[in-house]
């Protein structure tokens, strides 16, 4: 069996730029008909969601002017692409391969539509090869990240001297529902952003970086109701349990432990935790559970705090910071993100 090695991840971010105290104004302006208790509840939301900045395909007044689900996607389209391109190129030229050098390209994205996907585009701005394998991952969610390592390590482990390129862009932006002043879509406003990032993959014998061990994914059973998007005339509209941060702590010994016990580790062994930030009750969930085992996801906390939950992006950007470290040979790193589903998805490293 082949060895899959993470050889470069690189990031991209949208030209607009806020702070969370530059958005309050325009959120106390979007719910200035509804009652001083609801609006203060909510301006304490934003305050509250361990997030200073994040980043849009948009500005903000546009983001908070009313339009029809067709022309906010249309601005998604047109900025994917963009962003989409770039952060393959800046991937490309970190790592010194060419583009037509790829054999098979993942692009994941869930915050918009476009037929054909994204990874058709690329290839003809880019020049990729015209028997590159294509695999767009749409209706996952904050998990597609990891799931997109996962569908790249089981292509790579049975082929040889293959690349491929994993493209995660993501506008929560774009999804934002002026009309809906339910809670889901009020801590949904309040912890997302956009983004983008780009995986480099490879199963050739001198490649460099971290190789996978094991990979897995883990379904909990009749959680469909817990995350996701319902599809209605204004656009998508998020669907946002308040259950999910309690629901994941419960799964998580279920989660983690055997999963490492199958691929010949532990958690003792374990050196890094590269974890999806989804919001900041799930990062405090998981530090308390790891907190008592000496291991922290500061990473995760920080990704969260710069650019808030990009979805299926977001992870890679904590992985990201672990490949600009100075990691010994032989640690290991845990990948592990949530999303719709409901799902667990998990990836071993070993530099």
């Amino acid at each position: 069996m082949n060895e899959t090695r993470i050889v470069t991840v690189a990031k991209e971010l949208p030209e607009y730029c806020r702070s969370t105290e530059d958005i309050i104004p325009f959120v106390e302006l979007w719910l200035a008909d509804e009652d001083e208790r609801f609006r203060r509840k909510v301006v304490k939301i934003f305050e509250g969601a361990a997030v200073d900045k994040r980043y849009g395909i948009m500005n903000i007044e546009e983001v908070f002017t009313a339009t029809s689900f067709e022309e906010k996607n249309a601005i998604y389209v047109r900025e994917v692409k963009k962003l989409g391109k770039s952060v393959l190129q800046k991937a490309l030229m970190q790592s010194g391969w060419e583009a037509n050098s790829l054999d098979y390209i993942i692009t994941v994205s869930c915050t918009g539509i476009m037929i054909p996907s994204l990874d058709a585009y690329l290839i003809n701005d880019l020049g990729l090869k015209q028997d590159v394998v294509r695999l767009p991952v749409t209706e996952m969610g904050c998990a597609a990240g990891v799931s997109g390592l996962i569908y790249a390590q089981n292509f790579l482990k049975s082929n040889p001297d293959k690349r491929i390129a994993l493209v995660a862009v993501e506008s929560p932006t774009a999804t934002f529902q002026l009309h809906d002043h339910s809670m889901a879509n009020m801590v949904s406003a309040a912890i997302f952003g956009d983004g983008a990032a780009c995986v480099l993959l490879s199963s050739e014998a001198d490649a460099k970086g971290p190789k996978i061990v094991g990979e897995e994914m883990y379904h909990f059973k009749d959680a469909t109701q817990m995350m996701g998007f319902d599809m209605t005339n204004h656009g998508l509209k998020m669907i946002l349990d308040p259950a999910v941060p309690e629901t994941i702590a419960n799964h998580f010994p279920d989660i983690v432990h055997p999963f490492l016990e199958r691929n010949g580790s532990s958690i003792e062994k374990v050196d890094h935790l590269i974890f999806h930030p989804g919001g900041r009750k799930i990062v405090q969930t998981v530090e308390e559970l790891f907190g008592k085992l000496g291991k922290n996801i500061d990473d995760t906390r920080e990704v969260l705090r710069e650019y808030g939950n990009m979805s299926s992006a977001t992870v890679l950007y904590v992985l990201e910071r672990f490949l600009e470290k100075d990691i010994q040979k032989g640690e290991q790193g845990l990948i592990l993100s949530f999303g719709p589903g409901f799902s667990a998805q998990r990836v071993l490293l070993e530099w």
